[in-house]
């Protein structure tokens, strides 16, 4: 895992957004495109650009499933709970999935190999129940295929 970005790297990466032009979501975009995530210090970095506090920033943040305010594992397994899944058996995949990898929905390994987060459908509907890992689709699982694919994630070096 990469080192974290200084005060400066950020303050340069959002330098070009403006305060009252409602770049908020575009500079928050652009931190966690470059980063992976939005640190606490990325947080602070857009508030100070945007003259805002950190709080709205922060709310923000949090407010949208697609942001994250932790370093991304290095595979990521992503399921998904829209409702095309959910009715073709998707709670059944997660749960087999969160015993497999001994993680709870939202939880990440100690080493930061592996991790399971909450996804929203994103219209691939024909292929649910899926997950996706480090975003490629891996659609209509079975309880058995979901547990063999989160051991071989388990077990990837």
């Amino acid at each position: 895992m990469g080192a974290e970005p200084t005060a400066q790297e950020l303050k340069d990466l959002v330098a070009e957004f403006e305060p009252g032009k409602g770049h908020l979501l575009p500079a928050l975009h652009r931190v966690q495109e470059t980063y992976g995530y939005i640190s606490r210090d990325a947080i602070e970095a857009v508030a100070r650009q945007l003259n805002t506090t950190p709080a709205l920033v922060y709310g923000c943040v949090t407010f949208y499933a697609d942001f994250r305010t932790h370093r991304p594992p290095e595979t990521e397994i992503t399921w998904c709970s829209g409702p095309a899944c959910r009715l073709a058996g998707g709670e059944r995949i997660r749960e087999a999935i969160e015993h497999t990898l001994e993680l709870p929905l939202g939880g990440h390994s100690d080493d930061g190999r592996y991790g399971l987060h909450l996804g929203q459908c994103v219209g691939t509907c024909h292929e649910s129940p899926q997950v996706w890992v480090n975003g490629e689709v891996r659609g209509g699982l079975t309880v058995a295929g979901a547990i063999r694919l989160a051991r071989e994630v388990k077990a990837a070096e």
